[in-house]
């Protein structure tokens, strides 16, 4: 029977039922959407947004789009997880393939960095107020935005510069100036542009006295190396430019905010730089990985900041995230005891990809202790050269994964979403043991083998790895996990 002919037949048995006083009403199974916004970060010319879409309805929601306005001086200047459209002041926002659908109870995100600090008003989700309400042609009433808060840090409210001196740079040549000048406490602050050159930063600052560079996303570094002779390992060299998009060498305590790294060999590299803060930056369109902490880049913080679209030159090599150095590689990185001791690296509320085409974090052998928080990671990409088939390849010892959401959508090769491995080194370490995952939330696309593949259980006999059972997986082809979930 068609919708038509139904409602015609119940309006017939509610008049006959009007006899005997009886009424009967009929409502078919609909979606129901809310979006809530909150600030993920913010520096002092703009911040990073993120809008949460809810599903309090009874029936899937197959698309959506998100509408807001912001005030004059604020505008989008990069967004990811969606579509979107600019006309004047006003945003238009439709979902990507892999987050049309939710389901009931279910969400969906995505997020957008911004220049200017308006907050955006008149939020409306498939022509209804964000908070739910009838649909309205007008602007609508704000959406009150909330702060995004974590056990990691609090949240960001920066306003103004770091205390110290102020170095401002507008060009490539006073960008270099200034990092070859900077000392403890002070900030670089640049101005909005395209900076084209080598960015090399070996001034240490001190724990009482960071040295921050800070931007907007507008704020853009780009190196067309490399070019010279190279070193047999990297290190600064006269006459040699390392291709990366900004590189801290024996340089601790950095503070590296807001502004955005592309089209580089690397994106940003910590080399012997100790207690590194890397928050709120865009690392894109880079020819290997996007952040790597290498050579003992212990107690170091990569937070809040978006990676896409590497490895496009070797895409084998092309991870968002790398911690530590293949053991093949500690003759030039370890520098600790002849390993490279990345440990008590977190990895916290970042979002990771679409096309990252090795994986979005790889944890090296060596590495221990550290925290992999709050991020999202999207598979779409994913190459699968130099066995690259996971969200996590997990190597080190005793990290802790926890509250990450990861989706898988072809194109890409995908195995699983998390992954251990076990190598051999000299000295040894528990490689690939000791690791706990919890709440997690894995959507695998139909694709995925299990959620979290632990490789070995014999070789962590005296420090296993656990997987709890607040992990949740979604269209995987096998499940969870392949070893004994614990309660």
């Amino acid at each position: 029977m068609t919708r038509k002919r139904l409602l015609a037949a119940l309006a017939a048995t509610v008049s006959a039922a009007g006899l005997f006083g009886a009424v009967v009403t009929a409502e078919a199974a609909a979606p129901s959407l809310s979006a809530t916004f909150a600030q993920s970060s913010v520096w002092d010319s703009g911040y990073g947004g993120k809008y949460t879409l809810t599903n309090s309805g009874d029936a899937p929601s197959t698309q959506w789009t998100v509408e807001f306005d912001l005030p004059a001086g604020t505008t989008v200047t990069s967004s990811w997880s969606s579509v979107l459209t600019r006309s004047g002041r006003h945003y238009k926002v439709t979902n990507a393939d892999f987050n049309a659908t939710i389901k009931p109870g279910g969400t969906a995100n995505f997020g957008f960095n911004t220049s200017g600090l308006g907050l955006p008003t008149g939020c409306t989700v498939n022509g209804s107020p964000c908070g739910g309400g009838a649909p309205t042609s007008t602007s609508g009433t704000t959406t009150a935005p909330t702060s995004t808060t974590t056990t990691s840090k609090p949240p960001t409210t920066t306003t103004s510069v770091p205390a110290g001196d102020v170095v401002d740079v507008a060009t490539a040549a006073e960008l270099q100036a200034a990092l070859a000048a900077a000392s403890p406490g002070q900030t670089i602050r640049l101005a909005a542009g395209t900076y084209r050159g080598s960015f090399v930063a070996t001034k240490p600052g001190t724990a009482g006295a960071p040295i921050t560079m800070t931007g907007p996303a507008t704020a853009v570094l780009l190196n067309d190396g490399p070019s010279g002779e190279a070193p047999s390992c990297p290190v600064p060299t006269a006459g040699w430019d390392s291709g990366y998009g900004f590189w801290l060498y024996g340089a601790p305590y950095w503070h590296l905010k807001g502004f955005t790294v592309q089209e580089s060999k690397k994106g940003i590299v910590a080399d012997n730089s100790h207690h590194t803060v890397i928050d709120g930056v865009r690392v894109h369109r880079i020819d290997e990985e996007g952040v790597h902490f290498r050579r003992s880049s212990a107690e170091s913080v990569l937070r809040d900041s978006t990676i896409s679209h590497t490895g496009l030159a070797q895409p084998g090599y092309g991870e968002g995230v790398y911690l530590g150095s293949a053991n093949s590689n500690w003759a030039c990185h370890g520098n600790s005891g002849g390993v490279d001791r990345g440990d008590r690296i977190q990895v916290l509320n970042n979002h990771i990809g679409p096309h990252v085409a090795a994986e979005s974090i790889d944890v090296k052998e060596g590495t221990a202790d550290g925290v992999i928080r709050g991020n999202t990671f999207d598979g779409q990409g994913i190459s699968g050269q130099n066995s690259a088939d996971s969200w996590i390849d997990v190597k080190g010892t005793g990290y802790v994964i926890e509250d990450n959401t990861g989706t898988f959508a072809s194109p890409g090769t995908f195995a699983n979403g998390y992954e251990t491995h076990n190598p051999a080194t000299t000295p040894s370490f528990p490689n690939g043991c000791g690791n706990v995952w919890r709440g997690n939330k894995s959507d695998l696309g139909g694709v995925g083998q299990y959620a979290i593949k632990i490789t070995s259980t014999s070789k962590c006999s005296e420090r296993p790895n656990v997987v709890y059972a607040s992990n949740t997986v979604s269209r995987a082809v096998t499940g969870l996990t392949n070893i004994p979930v614990t309660p």
